[in-house]
Order: structure tokens, then sequence, then C-alpha cells
């Protein structure tokens, strides 16, 4: 199967690892895509636990499942990396209704000890 993650690669030599806890993402990019596919496929744990410690009160586990379910992601377009600790990202996906939506995010991420982890982001548009 290809990766949800549109790196062009198989979900098993992609994102997969990262989703087992087999490996970390090395990057912050790569982070963004696993996170991606977690939506697609969906891994609403693997989601909460990338999120940074301090920001998961934020978020809830059931919520980042369903949000996956509820939608088809069909595309992720990385569209800018300005530094090593944001991703400037459009998630395409259809939504419950069958409408086509665009999730246009400027994301951060923190590296703590060799992990990296997503702290917040600014939806953009």
């Amino acid at each position: 199967m290809n990766c949800p993650c549109c790196s062009g690669k198989t979900y098993e030599n992609c994102c997969q690892p990262c989703h087992t806890g087999e490996k970390n993402a090395p990057t912050a990019e790569a982070l963004m895509r696993s996170r991606f596919a977690a939506f697609a496929i969906p891994n609403g744990d693997y989601l909460m636990e990338t999120t940074l410690p301090s920001k998961r009160k934020y978020h809830n586990r059931k919520d980042l499942y369903e949000w996956g379910v509820i939608n088809t992601w069909t595309k992720l377009e990385i569209v800018n990396i300005p530094n090593a600790n944001k991703v400037e990202f459009k998630a395409f996906y259809t939504d419950e209704d069958g409408a086509p939506q665009i999730h246009h995010e400027l994301s951060t991420f923190k590296m703590v000890h060799n992990r990296w982890f997503y702290v917040s982001g600014i939806f953009l548009e």
C-alpha cells in the first residue's frame, strides 16, 4: 500500500515504523507526514503520543481518532519548511458531508530527548 503521507514510498517503508514505535520520526517534516498518515489510517494513539506532553491536555485521543474516521484524507502537500521546527502544509480531505476541504496550517514542532513532538499550529487561509 502507498503511504497516505504522499511520500511516494510504501506505508511499510515510510510511516508504519513510526506508528508502531519501531522508530521515531527523524525530522519535523517526517513527523508531520506520519501524523497526517495517522489521521488517514486512523491512529489516535499515535497522534496523542506525538503531541508535546505539556500540550496533550488541549487534545483528546477519541476526538483525534474520530476526526480521522469521519473524513477521507486524500493528499498531503508540504508547502514550506521555514526552519527545522516549523512545517507549512495543506491536508486535503473530504468531510463527512462529501465536501472537499483543505486544512492549511503552519505547525510548530519541538525536539525533546531526540524525539520530535507536535506543539501547535496556526491555521492559514
